[in-house]
């Protein structure tokens, strides 16, 4: 089979989608090294990196071809976005297209395969930008139309993706979890301000409403005033967007010095973060997944979480749930988690959950999906039009 795959958000500064790329790439790869892979360090007209050449590095694999040096975002955009359809020549004529980005080109020949995140700009258009919510609905909606097989993250993320676009038939959508890419045992790096062996509470995510900080951090403050020497809050993700002046509800709730905002951290920091945080604390209020909280249990950490969207899917009954909405919760799970013994009992069930997730799991899914997509007629022809 030739397999064209989008690995355009796997540059040096990752979040969720590009990290999903990235880690299902190298493992589709290595699984079916009778496959050729036509990586795509360009693709779509959603998402540009104008450092691609050098921040996305080269999966050195015989099986692994790199078609597309575009120069500039308007000529890929030009090419990906043609309304006649993608010129597949260029492109090294692949059987199937998986698309990563919430993009989806137009195609003639090849099956489009459409990976189906989250719905979260639809179910919370108030936590994202006007801009995100225009491309991914526009791509999601094209991919109701174009795609032959959609791959969802989750069963919730499929159960929504089918509730909103109800033309598309459920048979053509296939649910792949995500595995874990951290190896528990791998390299380490710590934060210096962190290393003294003091205990801390730690969240990871991109700094963005949707992520719920705002309520986890007025949750904390409560639970900081129950204790005369609180257990400091950990702040790890890249700026998002809509959560510019966080710093400044940070100061206005007096937390300034209990409160650590460490930015995008490195994977070796992030390992450390997640094996030496007392517990980690991931109020989410809406997840295509929750891959932060599948790697906190690889690492062996107690996790709080949300019971909502995607993440008991991935917590099992490993997990301290909490209602996202209600700040009374939050301190609640908090103050219980403040207890060794729950602590304990969370941390040894962490790492029996995470096991069950596996990005060779995952690779076989996908790879069905291909085979399914090449097998059934063209969604397009059958569908709408």
């Amino acid at each position: 089979m030739k397999i064209g795959f989008d690995v355009s958000q796997t540059g040096s500064i990752r979040t969720g989608c590009g990290f999903y790329a990235d880690s299902l790439a190298k493992s589709l790869i290595s699984q079916y090294q009778n496959d050729s892979f036509y990586l795509y360090k360009t693709f779509g007209t959603t998402y540009w990196d104008p450092g691609y050449r050098k921040n996305i590095a080269a999966i050195e694999f015989a099986n692994c071809k790199y078609p597309l040096t575009f120069k500039t975002k308007e000529e890929s955009f030009a090419f990906w976005g043609n309304p006649q359809g993608v010129d597949e020549s260029l492109i090294g004529w692949p059987d199937v297209i998986h698309a990563n980005n919430f993009s989806c080109p137009r195609l003639s020949r090849a099956r489009l395969v459409y990976t189906v995140y989250d719905l979260s700009f639809i179910d919370l258009p108030e936590c994202t930008t006007e801009e995100n919510r225009h491309h991914c609905f526009n791509g999601m909606l094209a991919a109701s139309v174009w795609a032959d097989v959609v791959v969802a993250i989750s069963h919730y993320s499929k159960k929504r993706f089918l509730e909103n676009f109800p033309h598309f038939p459920a048979e053509r959508v296939v649910v792949a979890h995500l595995g874990n890419r951290l190896v528990a045992d791998g390299p380490e790096e710590p934060v210096p301000a962190l290393a003294a062996g003091k205990p801390f509470f730690l969240s990871v995510g991109t700094l963005e409403p949707r992520k719920n900080l705002r309520r986890l951090l007025a949750a904390y403050r409560r639970y900081a005033e129950q204790y005369p020497l609180p257990k400091p809050l950990v702040l790890a993700g890249g700026n998002g967007w809509l959560e510019d002046d966080l710093t400044a509800y940070i100061a206005d709730l007096n937390l300034q010095h209990r409160v650590h905002i460490l930015g995008y951290v490195s994977d070796r920091t992030l390992r450390w973060l997640y094996r030496h945080c007392w517990a980690f604390v991931y109020p989410s209020l809406y997840e295509g997944f929750g891959l932060p909280v599948l790697e906190a249990m690889g690492a062996g950490a107690a996790v709080i979480t949300s019971n909502t969207t995607s993440l008991p899917e991935v917590g099992g009954d490993a997990v301290l749930y909490i209602d996202p909405s209600s700040e009374e919760s939050i301190v609640a799970a908090l103050t219980q988690i403040e207890e060794p013994a729950r602590r304990s009992a969370c941390q040894a069930s962490s790492g029996r959950q995470a096991r069950s997730f596996a990005w060779e799991k995952s690779a076989a899914a996908v790879y069905g999906a291909y085979e399914q997509a090449l097998q059934m007629p063209r969604h397009r022809q059958s569908g709408l039009n």
